[in-house]
């Protein structure tokens, strides 16, 4: 008789716990960051990109609600970020989503480790990779390729002005274009700035993030 009394004690510590861990989860949705900044009227452009957010992935990423305060500061933000993750390169998204991850890692940026973490889950569909390139790319079974790629955002992270030619032909003989080169950069620091950004204010990242990508 005593057995589904035990059962049902640790169901009821399970649900418990998952109910702790929710709280605090959703605590990163209530609190955005940790500057007060009150929200502008959104422009219909904004407004129908919040829309399609919404629909697309279920939520609307925070690091857009705290750019809301300023229209023209959205509009720009959302405009090169979009052009430089899913606007035309010879870099695949997989491979901009390592960039922003890897860059971020150097600077521990909760935010956008968590955020660019999950889309290298999710792009690569490895759930290993993308635990791996947030943490230490050098531990990933990496081609030449994209361990190059990284070796030079992580350099242009840490030592920017430590960049040379060389570094430059190495990418070149990994078949990557001046082009190519040029995006490596631009992304790497975009990230660089949004990572300072949301370090300096406490962003805080979707809970979703944590769970995508995962299976």
């Amino acid at each position: 008789m005593r057995k589904p009394a035990k059962t049902a004690a640790k169901k009821r510590r399970d649900e418990v716990k998952r109910a702790r861990a929710a709280s605090a989860a959703t605590e990163d949705d209530r609190t955005i960051m940790a500057l007060k900044l009150k929200p502008a009227k959104l422009s219909p452009a904004m407004a129908a990109y919040f829309k399609l957010c919404d629909e697309k992935l279920g939520f609307v990423p925070n690091v857009l609600k705290a750019f809301s305060f300023d229209m023209a500061k959205l509009e720009a933000f959302v405009a090169y970020r979009n052009d430089l993750m899913q606007g035309e390169s010879g870099l695949t998204k997989l491979e901009r989503e390592m960039i922003a991850t890897a860059a971020s890692a150097q600077n521990r940026c909760y935010y956008c480790i968590t955020a660019h973490g999950a889309s290298v889950r999710y792009l690569s569909g490895d759930p290993v990779l993308g635990e791996q390139v947030a943490m230490n790319y050098r531990a990933a079974r990496l081609n030449k390729r994209q361990r190059a790629m990284l070796d030079f955002t992580v350099k242009l992270t840490v030592e920017p002005w430590t960049i040379e030619e060389e570094d430059r032909e190495r990418l070149r003989r990994l078949g990557f274009s001046d082009r190519d080169i040029w995006d490596i950069a631009a992304v790497a620091a975009f990230y660089n700035m949004t990572n300072r950004l949301a370090s300096a204010t406490d962003m805080r990242p979707n809970s979703q993030y944590h769970a995508q990508g995962r299976q």
